[in-house]
């Protein structure tokens, strides 16, 4: 169950912080010491912010749900706000569909490529949600569709449960959390690739060899890293760690955190083993009566939801006892959730830091930028914005 308190995350090492050029540098809380936050507003006159890249001369990208894709100057408050013209004219832009998931890709500078998740429509009709390759120009006014990376992931017409959060490895395969798109038997079906996370190389789209489906005769089971998800909006990589960790939805309590398991089930089926008719969410998130072998969350918000969108973790000496935890960001309770986690992944504690507390609305988008400062967007469709907080 979620409880709101403003202290108590554990000490965790860190890596340190990149120095920001141009700036001051806050003063560094000691280890023990769970600092305040500092909330800037790095630039507003956004729509929807879905997702946060970082490019190597500072600037930034960030993919606006309405099928638009905006180019700040800098992280840093005061940027301005750059419309990138790309044709998008195929993004279906309906319920929870739209351009969606952004991801760079670790040869930017080289490539100027990265990779787009949108809903996807072909003479006007909903047709699936694809992964697309784009090119960067140098001057970042346009960008240029390279490929269509991954295609054929499903599509609800009303964009219902679309996912879609792209994000890389550290050993460079490109994981995708994807939602069901309230298809009752496609989480449990390994041959569809909805209510999954999907596992591929990000140059050839192909699924990685050492996927645990990958000897399947079935070529998309062969991209399933795990299943039965109900709707994933957040893939976080754990600082000095293999861990990877996923933020789920769920239908009317218990939205989930999930610490991932090649080939495991997570235990959403809303088909009940197909003995019933619809989309039935009144089941269990993990049903482990029907999957005795399904991975237990290792958090959920208990008998409500606050629709729990973007993972990321806070990592660096200056966060001082928040260094290593796991950042939360919540939709339908427009707040940040900080989970302060074991070394086994086990959540050690839960808080709420009161700097979100009626400010800024819906909060989606979370990542943590080069110079180890939080960055996330407003989500509520009028002048959002990308913030940027610190330890003040």
């Amino acid at each position: 169950m979620l409880t709101a308190c403003t202290d108590t995350p554990a000490e965790r090492d860190g890596t340190g912080q990149v120095p920001r050029s141009g700036s001051s540098e806050p003063t560094t809380p000691s280890s023990t010491e769970v600092p305040q936050l500092k909330v800037e507003t790095v630039a507003g006159g956004l729509s929807h912010g879905w997702d946060i890249g970082f490019l190597p001369d500072g600037k930034v990208l960030v993919s606006q749900r309405p099928a638009r894709i905006a180019l700040l100057s800098s992280s840093e408050p005061g940027a301005t706000v750059t419309d990138v013209k790309a044709d998008l004219s195929d993004v279906l832009v309906q319920g929870e569909g739209g351009l969606l998931g952004l991801v760079v890709h670790q040869d930017f500078e080289e490539t100027r490529r990265f990779t787009t998740c949108q809903t996807h429509t072909e003479n006007g009709e909903p047709t699936d949600i694809r992964l697309v390759t784009w090119r960067l120009a140098d001057d970042g006014r346009i960008a240029t569709r390279e490929k269509e990376l991954l295609t054929g992931l499903p599509l609800n017409p009303s964009g219902r449960h679309s996912g879609c959060r792209p994000t890389l490895a550290r050993d460079g395969a490109l994981l995708v959390g994807t939602g069901d798109t309230a298809r009752a038997n496609f989480p449990q079906d390994r041959t569809n690739l909805g209510g999954k996370v999907l596992r591929l190389d990000i140059e050839t789209g192909k699924p990685k060899a050492d996927n645990p489906f990958i000897g399947s005769e079935n070529e998309r089971e062969r991209y399933v890293y795990t299943y039965g998800h109900r709707n994933i909006q957040g893939v976080a990589l754990r600082p000095d760690s293999d861990q990877v960790f996923t933020a789920e939805h769920g239908p009317g309590k218990n939205d989930e955190v999930n610490l991932v398991q090649p080939g495991k089930n997570y235990g959403w089926d809303p088909s009940q083993g197909g003995t019933v008719g619809g989309y039935d969410e009144g089941v269990e998130m993990t049903d482990l009566q029907r999957f005795p072998d399904a991975v237990p969350a290792k958090w959920q918000t208990g008998d409500m939801t606050e629709a729990v969108c973007a993972a990321t973790f806070l990592e660096g000496d200056q966060w001082g006892a928040l260094n290593g935890t796991l950042v939360i960001t919540a939709l339908k309770g427009e707040k940040v959730v900080l989970l302060t986690l074991t070394e086994q992944g086990d959540v050690a504690s839960v808080s709420v830091p009161k700097e979100f507390t009626d400010t800024f609305g819906r909060l989606r988008a979370a990542r943590s930028g080069p110079d180890g400062a939080l960055y996330l967007t407003t989500s509520n469709g009028t002048d959002d914005k990308l913030l940027r907080v610190t330890p003040a």
